[in-house]
């Protein structure tokens, strides 16, 4: 049976068009996931569905005494409230409690959970990403018929975000909700819902599901579009042969001609090429040695080491509070470290995603905040404009003369990550990337790492971002402790598991459960880097890549000169052809590039293999 439905709904927000004569609905016990760029309307959708707006055209229509609890992307409270207060306040009216004394009980169970311990703060002294989950604490009290949660994964660590699956996956009421979290998504959902240009589409499945069935939904478009064009040239060639509007039959074609021609040809979002946009990035490049850090009594990093190599992409893990913006801001030059050394290469071009959109002017339209980066920037393909840069990085035309207060706080972030990539920086700082950049801006810019020739370093709670991105990660554990594990983030779940089984299994097999997603992965020790004299001191036998690495990386080296010398020859013989003469030279440079970093590699895995070999011979 159907909880609401909405019909031809049709909303616009300012000259945007949000909604164009589409319609939603969702039925008892469904569990939904709306995606879509951000800007183009999911909240304003869940405003809708909540009763808390009104459709400019079209109805929304809910089943008799329908039972909804909202949680929106910001909320808000009473100043002078406690935690405890705020959340009694809300479920004063559920009927599975006959008392505060229960409201409450049930409460501090929940908040434990999402990492509040002082429940009589005042709600004002709380970090945004703290009310958030205050907020959502309350609302998950509830028995409501349907949930309505926006955002709910934003500012939870992985431990919290596995708890929340569960309870969500258990909760026998309906729900609606956006998250940018795809393991959560494909875990939690059975039905995908994406907004997509001002239309619903809904998609029976869960997240993997929906992008197969997204692919063939525009494969089928794109296949109808060069159908139309077929026909359309077939058509044109008749019209242009003269054809005469006389007969009943000749007006029927001309009118099919007119009506493929004014048919809307499938639109398609752009993408990112900005695979040359990076400075050249020398030997030196960031190390860290013997840093500490401590905010009174709260040890946060205690003496931690790491040599970051060129190509490194690095995750940065950890409970909320417990250090990982603090090193960034470290590396980023932001805050000092109370002892050891940051030393940045003097060929080191910083950006840095921080999580405040550093220095962001809200009175200046959107074009003129990137061009006070660059006019035109350099690429693969030639020289593109800031203009044609943002439509790649989906603000098209009709809203880049818009004022920046006016966009959404997803596009806010959009807008700042791409104005940071424009500066072409060749080591690039992510703090919480995933909070607030729709599904696909993180895809985009996943794609993009993917090309980027240079550092990452990333800060995330997004599981599946990390297993995309990061080869490796640093798991801040408490106490001061950085301890280093290879692979993503499903290969650090094993890897703690059989280190801490009783850790594991505390948390509700949170930590260690690693799904169906599990690979293989081997950990680090101390915090150390896997490469500079200290690592090199106290490490004494390869991960499982390392040794997979070793053993092929003299064949690798040597294929890669021998395809230097090729170039060499076929650049002898090409001197003469000045197009074909600057592919080969620009091929040969990325070649010894390569070559190079394997060199690098090579003189570690080498010395590695060398102590590990005396230090075998020392036992015996």
């Amino acid at each position: 049976m159907s909880l609401l439905t909405i019909e031809h709904l049709t909303k616009s927000y300012t000259e945007r068009l949000l909604f164009d004569d589409t319609s939603f609905s969702i039925q008892e016990g469904e569990k939904v996931g709306l995606i879509g760029i951000n800007g183009t309307g999911k909240s304003t959708l869940l405003k809708l569905a909540a009763g808390i707006e009104e459709p400019d055209q079209g109805s929304v229509v809910y089943q008799r005494n329908l039972y909804i609890r909202y949680l929106p992307q910001i909320p808000e409270f009473t100043a002078g409230d406690t935690v405890l207060e705020s959340i009694v306040k809300d479920n004063r009216k559920e009927p599975q409690f006959t008392s505060r004394e229960e409201i409450e009980a049930s409460a501090k169970r929940i908040l434990t959970r999402l990492g509040i311990s002082d429940y009589e703060a005042r709600i004002e002294t709380l970090s945004g990403g703290q009310r958030k989950r205050v907020a959502l604490a309350g609302v998950l009290l509830s028995t409501a018929d349907l949930l309505i949660l926006d955002e709910p994964t934003n500012h939870l660590d992985s431990e919290m975000a596995d708890w929340l699956e569960e309870y969500l996956k258990r909760f026998g009421g309906a729900l609606l909700m956006i998250t940018h979290d795809r393991y959560f998504l494909d875990s939690v959902t059975e039905r995908i819902v994406e907004l997509d240009k001002g239309k619903l589409y809904s998609y029976q499945a869960n997240y993997e599901g929906f992008l197969k069935l997204k692919a063939e939904r525009m494969d089928m478009a794109l296949a109808s579009e060069r159908k139309r064009q077929s026909i359309l040239r077939t058509e044109l060639e008749w019209m242009q042969r003269g054809a005469r509007a006389r007969s009943t039959k000749q007006k029927a074609h001309i009118q099919r001609y007119e009506a493929l021609k004014n048919q809307e040809a499938p639109k398609t979002d752009g993408e990112i090429g900005l695979e040359s946009v990076s400075s050249r990035l020398g030997r030196t490049t960031v190390e860290l040695d013997g840093v500490g850090k401590a905010y009174g009594e709260k040890v946060l990093i205690r003496d931690f080491s790491y040599i970051f190599l060129k190509n490194d992409r690095v995750g940065i893990i950890g409970p909320n509070g417990s250090g990982k913006s603090t090193l960034m801001k470290m590396i980023a030059g932001w805050t000092e470290p109370d002892e050891g050394e940051i030393r940045i290469g003097q060929t080191v071009k910083l950006g840095y995603f921080s999580q405040e959109n550093e220095a962001m002017d809200e009175n200046k339209k959107v074009i003129d905040y990137i061009r006070d980066v660059a006019e035109y920037i350099q690429t693969r393909e030639g020289s593109v404009s800031a203009s044609q840069m943002l439509e790649r990085f989906l603000f098209p035309g009709s809203v880049q003369q818009t004022v920046i207060r006016r966009l959404s706080g997803g596009e806010k972030r959009r807008l700042y990550l791409l104005r940071i990539l424009m500066e072409a920086p060749n080591v690039l700082l992510l703090d919480e990337p995933t909070n607030d950049l729709d599904i696909r801006t993180l895809t985009i810019l996943e794609d993009y790492l993917d090309g980027f020739s240079g550092i990452v370093i990333a800060v995330s709670h997004d599981r599946y971002f990390l297993d995309r991105a990061v080869r490796r990660i640093l798991a801040l554990e408490g106490a001061g402790a950085v301890v280093q594990y290879e692979g993503g983030f499903t290969d650090y779940q094993a890897a703690y598991a059989r280190k801490h089984p009783a850790a594991s299994a505390d948390a509700g097999g949170s930590v260690g459960a690693a799904r169906t997603r599990q690979g293989k992965g081997g950990e680090g020790t101390g915090g150390q880097a896997a490469c500079g004299d200290r690592t090199r001191q106290k490490k004494l036998k390869f991960t499982y890549k390392e040794q997979r690495e070793w053993e092929t990386i003299e064949d690798e080296i040597a294929g890669l000169e021998q395809k230097v010398a090729d170039l060499d020859r076929q650049i002898e013989e090409s001197a003469t052809v000045f197009g074909k003469l600057n592919l080969l030279m620009e091929e040969k440079s990325k070649t010894e590039q390569c070559l190079e970093e394997k060199l690098e590699r090579w003189i570690y895995l080498n010395d590695l293999a060398e102590r590990i070999e005396a230090a075998s011979l020392s036992k015996g």
